[in-house]
Formats: C-alpha cells, sequence, structure tokens
C-alpha cells in the first residue's frame, strides 16, 4: 500500500522532481567519476611500478570526497525541504483524511528511498560513461599512449558512492520523520497564505549598504591587485574579508537598490507587469542574500579553478624544459667563503660514477644592483642583485649538454634571467642600448634578448639576473653565493641514477647532515622534477575541475530551487493577475524575465570577481612561466553555459508549470 502510494505520488508530482532527479543524477555521476580512475588499468601499472605520485592523487580525491559529500548532503537536505515545504498542504489533506504522522513518514521515506535509487542507478551508469573520458584525460595528463586504455568499470567506486549516498539518503528520512513529527494540521493547510516578512522597508538603508559595497569591493580589489598572493603581507587576508563583506553587502542592498532606481523611473517601472516583477525580486533578493551571496562565491572559485587549471598545468610543465637542462645537479648555498662545493661532497659521501659526466660552476656577488646595472626605474627591482659567471664555467656547461661554445672579448658580456617580469624590460632596454656599466666600465651585451634557462636542475626557474662575463673579471674573487656540480647521465639506468640524487635531498631535509657542519645542500634530478611537477599539477587540476563542478551544479540547483520554491509561494499573486486581466503570455514573460534576472545576479559579480582572481593569478604565474588561458576560459565557458542552460530552462519550464496548474 505505501509503496504503491509512494510511486503514485512521484508519479503525478515528477515534474517537481525534475530538479531534484537532475541534481541527483549529476551528483552521483560527477562521484563516481573522480572516485572511479583507479580502475584504469594504465594507471595501475603506473601505481604498481613505484610511481606513488599515483597514490597520493587517490588519496587526495577520498580526503575530497568526504568533504564533496558534505555538500551534496547539504545540497539534498535542502532539495528535499523545497518538495516538503510544496507538499505541505497535500500532507494537512492526508493527515485531516485520518492518516497519522507515522503513515505519513513511512510514505516519505519510501519515496526517498525509490528516488535515491533511481537516481543511484541513472547516477552510476551516467558516471561510468563519464568516467571513460575522464580516463582518457588522466592518461593524457601523464603521458600515457592510448593504446594502453581499457574501458573499466570501478566496483569499488560504485560501492563508496553507494554508501555514501546511502547515508546521505539515510539522512533524509530521518529529517523528513523529525520535520513531519512537528507539523501540526493548521500550519500544513495554511502554509501556500503565509508571506516571507521583509525586515527592512527603508530604501536609505539599502543605498548606504549599496555605497558601502562599491566603496568595500574597489578596496579590496585595488588592495589584493597590488599585494599579489602574498599571504606574509598584513592586509591580505584583511582585503579577501572586506571583499567577502562586499559580496554580502551587494546582495543585500541590491533589492532595495533595483526597486529605487526602477520605481524613480516610471516609463519602466508601470510598463507592463513590470511592477510585479521588481516586487518578486525584491522579495526574493532581500530574504536570501546571504545564500545568494554564497552561491556567488562558489561560481567564482568554480570559474576561477576551471579557467586557470588546465593552461597552468600546460605552462608549468612547458617550462620544466628550461628549468631542469642537466640530468641531475648538486647545489650548495655558501655561508662563508670557507665553504667548497669539493670539501661538501666529500662530507656527504658524494661517489662519482664512470656512468655521469660532470662540470662544476659558481655563482658569485659582487654588490651590483640589477636597477643600477640596466638602468631601470622600478621599485621592485630595488633589492634584487646582479649574479656573476665565469664564461669558462658556462662553456664547460654548454660542453655538458653537447652545444656550442660561446667566446666574449674582454669588454663583452651575456644577461641570463628567467624571471618573466624582469626578462621583458631588460629586452626592451637591449633593443635600445646594448650597454651596461659594471663596476664603473662599460660593457657590450653579445646576446640580443635575455638567455632564459636555468644553469642547474632546479624545482623552479632561479635566475633572477646572471651575468656571464670573462673569467678576469671575476679573478680571485672567491664571494661564490651557490656553487653546482650539474650531471649528466652516459647510460639509459636513469632510476638508479637518479636515486642517488634523491637520497643526498631526502638526507638533508631529515636533518642527517647537521652534524657534518655543511651549508645548505638541494640535489634535484630531471626525472624527480618531471614527476613531482606532473603529480602536483594534475592532483591541483583534477581537485580544482572535481570542486568546481561540484559547486556549479550545487549553486545553480539552490538558485533552481529556491525558485521554484518562489513559485510555490506565489500563486495567489498570479490568480490575482489573472483576474485583473493579465494573459497566459504576460505570465510566461514575467516568469522569463525574473527567472533570468534570479539566475544571472550572482553570475555577474562572480566574474567581475573572477576577472580580478585571473588577473592576480595571471601575474604571479607569468613571473616565472607564461600562462594563456583562453583555451581554459574556452572549455569553462562551455562547461558553465551547458550546466547554466539546462537548470535556467529546467527551472523556467518547471515554474511555469506550477503556476499553469495552479491558476
Amino acid at each position: 500500500m505505501y509503496f504503491k502510494l509512494a510511486v503514485g505520488n512521484i508519479k503525478k508530482s515528477y515534474k517537481d522532481y525534475t530538479i531534484y532527479f537532475l541534481t541527483l543524477i549529476l551528483a552521483v555521476c560527477i562521484f563516481y567519476s573522480f572516485n572511479s580512475m583507479d580502475s584504469q588499468k594504465a594507471l595501475i601499472e603506473m601505481k604498481s611500478s613505484g610511481k606513488n605520485y599515483i597514490a597520493k592523487l587517490m588519496e587526495l580525491m577520498s580526503g575530497v570526497s568526504v568533504f564533496v559529500s558534505i555538500i551534496l548532503g547539504s545540497l539534498i537536505l535542502y532539495a528535499n525541504n523545497f518538495l516538503i515545504k510544496k507538499r505541505k498542504k497535500e500532507l494537512g489533506i492526508y493527515m485531516t483524511l485520518g492518516m497519522g504522522k507515522r503513515k505519513i513518514s513511512r510514505i516519505l521515506v519510501t519515496e526517498t528511498f525509490i528516488v535515491g535509487a533511481i537516481s543511484l542507478i541513472a547516477g552510476v551508469i551516467l558516471g561510468i560513461g563519464a568516467s571513460q573520458g575522464l580516463s582518457t584525460f588522466a592518461l593524457k595528463l601523464f603521458d600515457v599512449g592510448m593504446d594502453e586504455y581499457k574501458f573499466a568499470v570501478s566496483t569499488s567506486a560504485i560501492g563508496k558512492t553507494i554508501l555514501y549516498f546511502g547515508i546521505m539518503f539515510l539522512l533524509v528520512m530521518i529529517f523528513n520523520v523529525f520535520v513531519i513529527s512537528k507539523y501540526k494540521i493548521i500550519d500544513l493547510l495554511t502554509a501556500g497564505r503565509k508571506n516571507e516578512n521583509i525586515k527592512f522597508k527603508n530604501p536609505f538603508i539599502y543605498l548606504l549598504s549599496f555605497i558601502l559595497c562599491v566603496v568595500s569591493l574597489g578596496f579590496a580589489y585595488k588592495s589584493i591587485l597590488k599585494i599579489g598572493v602574498d599571504l606574509r603581507d598584513p592586509m591580505f587576508k584583511p582585503a579577501l574579508v572586506i571583499s567577502i563583506i562586499g559580496t554580502v553587502l551587494f546582495f543585500f542592498s541590491l533589492s532595495g537598490v533595483i526597486l529605487y532606481i526602477v520605481n524613480k523611473n516610471k516609463n519602466v517601472y508601470f510598463k507592463g507587469l513590470n511592477i510585479f516583477v521588481v516586487k518578486q525580486i525584491n522579495s526574493k533578493v532581500n530574504t536570501n542574500f546571504i545564500s545568494m551571496s554564497v552561491i556567488c562565491l562558489m561560481l567564482f572559485i568554480t570559474i576561477l579553478v576551471l579557467s586557470t587549471g588546465i593552461s597552468l598545468k600546460k605552462d608549468n610543465e612547458a617550462g620544466l624544459e628550461k628549468e631542469t637542462p642537466f640530468d641531475a645537479s648538486i647545489i650548495v648555498y655558501a655561508d662563508s667563503e670557507k665553504d667548497n662545493l669539493e670539501d661538501v661532497l666529500d662530507k656527504i659521501d658524494f661517489k662519482r660514477s664512470k656512468n655521469e659526466k660532470y662540470v662544476a660552476c659558481n655563482k658569485y656577488l659582487l654588490g651590483v644592483k640589477v636597477c643600477d646595472l640596466l638602468s631601470i626605474e622600478d621599485k621592485e627591482y630595488d633589492d634584487g642583485e646582479g649574479t656573476f659567471v665565469k664564461i669558462s664555467d658556462y662553456n664547460k656547461m654548454l660542453k655538458l649538454r653537447g652545444e656550442k661554445e660561446i667566446s666574449l672579448n674582454k669588454d663583452e658580456v651575456l644577461l641570463m634571467s628567467n624571471y618573466n617580469v624582469l626578462v621583458k624590460p631588460v629586452n626592451e632596454r637591449l633593443k635600445s642600448s646594448n650597454k651596461v656599466n659594471i663596476k664603473g666600465k662599460e660593457y657590450l651585451v653579445k646576446n640580443d634578448k635575455v638567455i632564459e634557462e636555468n644553469l642547474e636542475t632546479y624545482s623552479m626557474p632561479n635566475i633572477f639576473l646572471t651575468i656571464v662575463i670573462n673569467d678576469e673579471f671575476l679573478g680571485d674573487y672567491n664571494k661564490i653565493s651557490v656553487s653546482t656540480l650539474n650531471v649528466m647521465y652516459l647510460d639509459e639506468n636513469r632510476e638508479e641514477n637518479n636515486k642517488k640524487y634523491e637520497e643526498i635531498q631526502d638526507k638533508y631535509i631529515k636533518g642527517e647532515y647537521k652534524d657534518l657542519n655543511i651549508p645548505r645542500v638541494g640535489a634535484y634530478s630531471k626525472d624527480d622534477r618531471y614527476a613531482n611537477s606532473k603529480s602536483g599539477t594534475t592532483a591541483v587540476l583534477f581537485i580544482g575541475m572535481y570542486l568546481g563542478l561540484v559547486f556549479l551544479i550545487t549553486s545553480m540547483a539552490v538558485l533552481a530551487l529556491q525558485q521554484l520554491s518562489e513559485a510555490s509561494d506565489s500563486i495567489e499573486r498570479y490568480k490575482a493577475l489573472r483576474r485583473i486581466g493579465a494573459n497566459k503570455k504576460m505570465i510566461d514573460k514575467t516568469i522569463f524575465t525574473q527567472t533570468l534576472i534570479y539566475f544571472s545576479l550572482p553570475v555577474i559579480l562572480a566574474l567581475i570577481h573572477s576577472i580580478i582572481g585571473v588577473t592576480l593569478v595571471n601575474k604571479e604565474i607569468s613571473k616565472f612561466n607564461e600562462i594563456d588561458i583562453r583555451f581554459s576560459a574556452l572549455i569553462t565557458a562551455l562547461i558553465f553555459i551547458v550546466v547554466y542552460a539546462g537548470y535556467f530552462y529546467t527551472t523556467y519550464t518547471g515554474y511555469k508549470n506550477i503556476v499553469k496548474n495552479s491558476i
């Protein structure tokens, strides 16, 4: 009996369940897809071959899935609350006919179980298809050939999806039982007649809030762009807090400001049913300004992560070629003139091998400021010092890499830098003048453009400005800032060779060299750098995509449910419109307009936030690598448009059906 009644209710209200079903299916699909990557055979083989970054990625995805399940669980409860609210009158009639709260709860529990089971099955089926695309994307990111791809279904991901969503639906069932136990018949039967209260009616409060919003957001944008991503700056965190406050003030003041502006323009205010639309928007935004602020911030995070993620990974890995010119490097950061590369290598018991070729290089500090050397007036370079390298050391490194050596006259130098913010002005400077003044003597810069490469294999671009100069200039100068042993392998046994340098780095990090009285030491291999970079950027990209998609469907679902709730609350108002002569076309136009405005408001502010955020990310990343977000931005736009259009159309259609069936 209860099962038949529950099925009947679902069939009768399937249009009301459209948003609920759509959200649940998408949530299950995304959850399964991102948790099923460990079923791909090629990735399993990479994991078993000792590439622990695959295991770390899976662990991160599992941890993030817990957070995602909390977000989705909250969304499901929110959506369920909307359905219960819409059916209050129906439940009140059940009670009037003599059905007890326990029996009503059993019906709702059965409905929840049926909806959950259908959503899980449909979501997993859709997820199995989507996960194949995600797997091929993952293989491409890890440079695995497509011939290694195998169609796979992850039983562990299915089990995890059923477990997590089963818990969510169980909580929904408990919530429904609790809610029904608190309701009274009179509250259920008169629910549709209750209006939400507007807390403030004085337009001055809204106008003042809007002015504060503009001032706070303007200050926050200006401060963040000036500070950059500098967590040590005392104004960084306050600027973020102020931007959040500004966002809340925007949505709090918006309804009053819209009403005030439109009310001043009588031609707009009294045209068609605009007065009705404005009142509807005013009422809903006023009561939902907190949730709209949260939605706006979630959309901002989604746009920022998705629009920069793919390009950030691509451009970061493209820069590795310049950052790792040698198979391995040992770097000694000298603390005093007594620190010597060979002594340090002896102390750490470094064993030279016949299967490797070695070249040593020293960098010297002479107290030459970059701004004085190049006559560049920029406060950012005030404290920057140039380092010097002997041409003989530089030629040894070129020879080690199989490149042609360079000869310098006594009055010639080479300029090197891979700090992008400096590269551009230096190249512009070289176009107008190829002369530099060093210690009172003028030198010619032999290269037309700055040489953009590291002088050792390192974890990032690490040359601010280096001057390659004749050996005679440095003479017996012994203030060495950095000494490096660069290595090229002569055999194919790269994994075994890499271990030696990884062990040096691990021992230094663990503090095993503390008693040897040596300066700071770093050891890096090219293969390890590529692996770490690939694993790090891939993990960030996948987690960003995971959270971004979840935030996107959550935001759209909440906006949709709020609008559908508005439809249920406004039935009496639409009946009044019909009584005064409004036809179906006019009513449909008001529904379309207010749905479009309601969906657009948080998106517009999120886009403005994103412009600032993307500008900030580009500014920071471009210091080391050029980043081109056009491809990522296009993919983000396509995903956003598809999800946005899907939820908007479904909401608009659902809103029309609710009104149509009630008036």
